[in-house]
């Protein structure tokens, strides 16, 4: 699969899955989605204040998973296009830290009780620490490391898209068991995600004789 194949694949994919989350929650209402959905059952489950806290990791993911393609693909070359590359990097940096502050609340709650709760915990620390390593990189004029901790942070970014690619296939292994599959998925959306961009950022060194 070529550079340019893998670069589409993850734009439509990232902006398929924000649509998603758009109409699902935006348009349908949060009740129709399936998490909520098997959160209600629990009599001692309170939707509110979950539900807000929810929507504001969802705008904030959704927006941090748009922007990150056209931040790492498309190089700031010329004033005009480095402004903006500037300013949208201070969104994504914005929304993947409120966003991840957000899902330490969210952690909390999550279905499956802590095994769950855990794997996305641990998420949230390595997103906004390899945002952040990045952004001290850029500002120690070091951008090479700043293009390869973010991709490290857009590889987490990207667990959204992951997370929803495997939860219907540990559906099917689990037989339907939604808490054991989200489980699983909340370990599985990430961790290959970031030893596959870990392999790719070590290939494209030795191979560039660095």
């Amino acid at each position: 699969m070529g550079k340019s194949t893998i670069r589409t694949l993850v734009i439509v994919l990232a902006l398929a899955i924000s649509a998603y989350a758009v109409i699902q929650y935006g348009v349908f209402g949060p009740h129709k989605a399936g998490l909520i959905s098997i959160k209600l059952r629990d009599v001692n489950f309170h939707l509110e204040p979950w539900i807000y806290v929810l929507y504001t990791h969802i705008a904030t993911a959704v927006l941090a998973l748009v922007i990150g393609p056209f931040q790492l693909y498309l190089k700031p070359r010329g004033t005009k296009r480095l402004g903006r590359h500037r300013w949208l990097g201070y969104v994504y940096v914005g929304s993947v830290t409120i966003s991840g502050l957000v899902n330490l609340y969210l952690s909390l709650y999550a279905t499956g009780g802590w095994i769950s709760g855990l794997g996305f915990l641990l998420l949230d620390i390595a997103w906004v620490g390899a945002t952040w390593i990045s952004v001290f990189k850029i500002m120690g004029n070091n951008s090479q490391a700043h293009k390869t901790w973010m991709l490290r942070s857009y590889a987490l970014t990207f667990a959204a898209v992951t997370l929803r690619l495997w939860l219907p296939v540990l559906l099917i292994v689990y037989q339907g068991s939604f808490v054991q599959a989200y489980q699983v998925v909340a370990w599985l959306c990430w961790i290959p995600n970031l030893l596959f961009i870990e392999a790719w950022i070590r290939f494209r060194t030795m191979r560039n004789g660095r």
